[in-house]
């Protein structure tokens, strides 16, 4: 099975290649940006013409949150317009396309978890972004199944876990937001979740199409989430000492984009209908730490 990775460089194009390498049906073509650009057109149409794919991973994205209220027209193409390009070009060849998208499409001014029926509002221009580009995906024909993702993290790439050990090491005391809460999620296990999607459509060739969430568990916050890394990586002599976690709130640590207050995800439609057990993030971040050692 030939599938067509976009974003092979980032944290979950980069599990998917190196986890699609221990699965002998897959066989994974990751171009460059010389070769896939995801700001041109013609050049995603190209991609998909020139690799004629089985299936499409767009794994490929802009991701710098903040700055992309400053880059907004270029956060916009790549993560907006591009999902609609590479479906239009799949439609056209019969290609159906895994997609990731995020929590940030949500307020997240809701009480509880979110379903994938609630509302979407964006606070910023990348989950503005993002949610448009679920859209143009959904509109252009292709067979299409978004996995809405959040907090993710792996041993490389910029990312939380990677941010507290860097901070730990320097530091005798953080100050951490205690009020944002979601679930952290492994990109490796991302990437075995879209593998296992893949290993699915070749036999019968059909999935169960549309919009699902896949976030770890259990429901954490910022501040618990660093504590753990910070206390894990200590034990695992990745840090001399362990420093003082200050919990703080969004307001004490303003950023250039507002994040969601609740980014807790419903996930059982993906276990229902995906056969998509929710992670442990407290198991891909003893990867990820192990990783990091060596």
């Amino acid at each position: 099975m030939k599938i067509l990775l976009t974003g092979g460089t980032g944290q979950v194009g980069r599990e998917i290649i190196r986890r699609a390498g221990r699965r002998p049906l897959f066989e994974v073509v990751a171009p460059g940006r010389d070769q896939l650009e995801l700001t041109q057109r013609a050049s995603v149409e190209r991609a998909v013409q020139q690799y004629a794919p089985d299936l499409v991973i767009n794994a490929g994205a802009y991701t710098a949150v903040d700055r992309a209220e400053d880059e907004p027209v270029l956060a916009h193409t790549i993560n907006g317009e591009a999902p609609g390009w590479l479906g239009s070009a799949c439609a056209a060849a019969s290609v159906p396309v895994i997609h990731f998208s995020t929590d940030y499409v949500y307020a997240g001014d809701k009480s509880g978890a979110y379903l994938e029926t609630d509302p979407t509002a964006p606070l910023g221009v990348y989950g503005a972004s993002k949610l448009q580009g679920e859209r143009a995906l959904l509109a252009s024909g292709a067979d299409s199944l978004i996995l809405r993702v959040s907090w993710v993290f792996a041993g490389h790439g910029g990312n939380f876990v990677k941010t507290m050990l860097r901070l730990g090491a320097e530091r005798d005391e953080l100050r951490v937001v205690a009020d944002q809460r979601g679930g952290p999620t492994y990109a490796g296990h991302i990437a075995e979740a879209a593998l296992d999607l893949a290993a699915r459509y070749e036999s019968p060739r059909r999935l169960p199409w549309g919009i699902y969430h896949y976030a770890g568990a259990p429901l954490t916050s910022w501040h618990e989430f660093a504590q753990t890394i910070l206390q894990r990586a200590f034990e695992k002599q990745l840090i001399r000492r362990v420093p003082t976690v200050q919990a703080i709130s969004t307001r004490d640590y303003p950023t250039r984009s507002p994040r969601p207050g609740n980014s807790e995800m419903d996930c059982s439609r993906a276990e229902s209908l995906l056969g998509l057990q929710r992670p442990d993030w407290r198991l891909g971040l003893e990867e990820t730490l192990e990783e990091l050692r060596v």
